[in-house]
This record gives C-alpha cells, sequence and structure tokens, in this order.
C-alpha cells in the first residue's frame, strides 16, 4: 500500500478506497477519476503544492473542477505571494509524483489548507497516493490528519 493508505488505517478513522484504471492519455487526473468513479466532480479534491513568498511550501486542496486562486491561498497563510511549486520540490517533498499526490503520508509534513467548500460533503475523494487510486473520507478527518484550515482559496474555471 501507499503512505496515504498506511497513513489513514494507522489514525484508526472511517475510510474507503476506490480504484480505477488510469489512462494516461486523460489530461485531467483529477476529473478522470471522478468521471471512472462515477462521482461529483465537486466532490473529488485535488491537492496542489504552492510555494509562497519563493520559499515556503504548503499543500493546497480543492475540488478538481476549479482553479486555485493564489491570491486566497497567499492570504489565508499570510503571504504575500503563491505560485505553483516546481514538478522536482513537489516530488521530493511529498514523495509522490505529479498525478498521483497525496495529502496524507507525505514525506514533509506542510502546512495545509483545504477549500471550505469541503465542509459541504459527508465525504470527500483524495488522492491515494497513486494515479487510478482514491480515499473517500470525512473532510474533518482529513483536517485532522493533515492539521489543515479550511479557507476559501477555490475559484471557478
Amino acid at each position: 500500500m501507499t503512505p496515504a493508505v498506511n497513513s489513514v488505517k494507522q489514525a484508526k478513522i472511517t475510510f474507503k478506497l476506490h480504484q480505477y484504471e488510469h489512462d494516461n492519455a486523460h489530461d485531467s487526473f483529477g476529473m478522470e477519476a471522478a468521471e471512472k468513479l462515477a462521482i461529483e466532480p465537486a466532490q473529488v479534491f485535488k491537492t496542489l503544492v504552492v510555494k509562497l513568498d519563493g520559499k515556503e511550501l504548503v499543500v493546497a486542496i480543492l475540488p478538481v473542477n476549479t482553479m486555485l486562486s493564489m491570491k486566497n491561498l497567499a492570504k489565508a497563510c499570510g503571504a504575500r505571494k503563491a505560485e505553483m511549486a516546481e514538478k522536482t520540490e513537489v516530488q521530493r517533498s511529498t514523495g509522490y509524483v505529479l498525478g498521483g499526490v497525496s495529502p496524507l503520508g507525505q514525506k514533509k509534513s506542510l502546512k495545509t489548507i483545504i477549500d471550505q467548500s469541503a465542509k459541504q460533503h459527508p465525504t470527500i475523494y483524495v488522492s491515494g497516493g497513486r494515479r487510478g487510486l482514491e480515499i473517500e473520507l470525512s473532510a474533518l478527518d482529513l483536517e485532522t490528519l493533515t492539521r489543515a484550515l479550511f479557507a476559501p482559496i477555490s475559484q471557478i474555471s
């Protein structure tokens, strides 16, 4: 199993694993998960790693059918500027490959912000640590496991 799955098992929280056959030709990992698992895209959350003020890495968790508001994320973190982290920084800090980055079981514990829309759903889906694997859990359990904050960080794409 992946470090993400191991972390939810160790925490003894309620969760479900969902697997699907990943298609390398698909251009959006999160939308692919929503389609293949027949889940509303607003309930499937992507994990993005962002750099604040050119130095600190943070994790942003938001619905796959939205875009990250860099301005709102920076504000939520008390920073002036936010930009996407480089692919190598993401893989080095999380231990996961792009398209399979989970907010759980990362190599380094990073500050985490979850879009407040997650609270609207009884459960949400996040990457299980590899392409084709999703973990379904409550947003409040995800908040506890990642020591996250909720904030309005998404915008309609």
